[in-house]
């Protein structure tokens, strides 16, 4: 993203495009893991829980929410993948 700039702009968020479907694909396909311990409703809802957080992580224009969204994604993403499920951070 360009430097110095609070808000992304839509050269930003089309640069952005692909590594944020490279995370959502990623993962929901970690919810389907066998070594997550999880129902086929809970994992349903897992899915539709990552659903609406990228839906709501789009409407995002600030440069620095953008990236920590995708420092969550990406440390949610190692979790599931060592087969944790990510908890709400209180």
């Amino acid at each position: 993203m360009a430097k110095g700039l609070i808000w992304a702009t839509a050269e930003d968020l089309a640069r952005n495009r692909g590594r944020v479907l490279s995370l959502y694909r990623q993962i929901l396909r970690s919810l389907n893991s066998p070594q997550l311990p999880l129902s086929l409703a809970a994992r349903i809802a897992k899915k539709a829980e990552v659903r609406a957080i990228f839906l709501l992580g789009s409407e995002e224009h600030s440069r620095h929410n953008i990236e920590d969204l995708f420092d969550a994604a990406e440390y949610s993403l190692s979790l599931l993948r060592k087969g944790e499920i990510p908890k709400h951070i209180q």
